[in-house]
């Protein structure tokens, strides 16, 4: 088997240990001596994979699926976009799973015969000390193991892509596919790159109590979005823990399923954003490039660059690209009364060009909402609802009076001081 003959499907991570198996298996079948050392190797390098992404089962065809649905070329990118692939393109994906249906079939066992030591052997019914891998959530983990039995069971080619064109355009390629949050980082040579986050906090929007006509704007512009219709960046404001980021994660997972990806941006990283944006504006799903406490004080002048990148620059933003702000600040920029000097004669603020430049970012959200903090009543009710979900056995009587006593010394009433009031009863326990 050939395994160098592949088209498409070429430099792919961890290309080295599927080369290494195919040199290891090409030997065996040809009744050549089989270096030892490098089967326990190899056989090492697989568990390790599988270990970092907690699959279970044939590594070996498991490490053939997440080598498919890794790689972004021609084919895997246009099924992603649902487009209509036809000719050329066709019978050349079709060539490169022949290959991999092979690979699928091979008898690894050979391998063990040639060396006379039971390794492959070891990993067909591999079961991890952890099935929740670190690099991968449980549902993308199980999502990669059901595509391995399903490409094991293929019976030709033809049927193979089937089922990678399927899996494509249910689910998409590469990172994207595979994970829902982001954050920008630069690579070993400088480059700039979309990297996973891996672990992301679990918010369901249902959970957010309080803050019913913030997650209703923000649901209705999000699903716009979504729907292709025009929607709006949004900026969330307003007083600190009370349920800013927390919504932007409940949306991530309520809208995720239906393509949402979210990407994390800090304020040092802005020069890079349309760096960010040519890599994702092609790609078949939406993006939410999320600015978390975004503020900017007199001498930093990083909004700049953002405000072109938002509205001003001659290169129209992408239409699956939208921008969700959280700050303390309404308008985002610093301002002081020294901001008045360059006004004529009458007092208005916004005659001021210091203040307009100042006003002009936060004037390109075209969506803003506020959250405020909640009073006595609705505080009470927050903490209430977090109780019972975490089945704290106070009175309410008893609940609200120990609530309230440490609201007055730990940042007043909000969501999150309800949250942190409950983890501290959960630690008594």
């Amino acid at each position: 088997m050939k395994t160098d003959e592949l088209i498409l499907y070429r430099n792919f991570k961890h290309q080295e240990i599927f080369d290494k198996v195919a040199k290891l298996y090409n030997e065996s079948s040809s009744k050549n001596e089989v270096n030892r050392a490098l089967a326990t190797e190899t056989v090492g390098e697989l568990i390790e994979v599988a270990s970092e992404h907690g699959f279970e089962g044939n590594l070996w065809h498991c490490f053939l699926a997440y080598i498919l649905v890794n790689n972004e070329n021609a084919f895997s990118i246009s099924s992603e976009k649902r487009v209509e692939i036809g000719g050329s393109l066709n019978q050349i994906a079709r060539h490169d799973f022949w290959i991999f249906e092979e690979c699928f079939s091979w008898n690894l066992e050979e391998i063990d015969n040639s060396i006379g030591v039971n390794c492959f052997a070891l990993i067909e019914g591999f079961k991890p000390a952890n099935s929740d891998g670190a690099a991968f959530n449980r549902r993308i983990r199980d999502r990669i193991c059901d595509l391995a039995k399903s490409l094991a069971a293929a019976n030709d080619a033809d049927g193979f892509l089937e089922i990678m064109r399927e899996f494509y355009y249910d689910f998409g390629v590469g990172k994207f596919g595979l994970h829902k949050a982001f954050r920008l980082e630069k690579d070993i040579d400088g480059n700039t790159v979309v990297a996973p986050i891996t672990r992301v906090r679990h918010v369901e929007l249902e959970d957010l109590i309080g803050i019913d006509m913030q997650k209703q704007k923000l649901c209705e512009n999000t699903e716009a979005f979504l729907a292709g219709r025009p929607a709006n960046n949004v900026l969330m404001f307003g007083d600190a823990g009370t349920g800013k980021s927390s919504s932007i994660k409940g949306i991530l997972n309520k809208y995720y399923p239906a393509g949402l990806r979210i990407i994390e941006v800090y304020k040092h990283q802005f020069q890079e954003l349309n760096e960010l944006i040519s890599q994702i504006k092609n790609r078949n799903y939406k993006f939410i490039i999320y600015m978390d406490d975004l503020s900017f004080e007199d001498t930093e002048t990083e909004y700049k660059y953002l405000k072109a990148v938002i509205e001003g620059g001659l290169e129209k933003k992408p239409d699956n690209v939208l921008i969700y702000a959280t700050s303390n600040r309404r308008h985002l920029v610093h301002e002081n009364f020294g901001d008045k000097l360059d006004v004529h004669r009458n007092d208005d603020l916004h005659e001021s060009d210091t203040v307009q430049e100042k006003l002009s970012l936060s004037a390109r959200f075209g969506v803003k909402i506020y959250f405020g903090r909640p009073g006595k009543k609705e505080f009470n009710t927050i903490v209430k609802a977090i109780a019972e979900r975490n089945d704290i056995k106070l009175s309410e009587e008893e609940l609200f009076a120990e609530a309230n006593k440490w609201e007055l010394s730990h940042g007043g009433m909000s969501g999150r001081t309800a949250e942190q009031f409950i983890d501290y009863l959960l630690g008594k326990e």
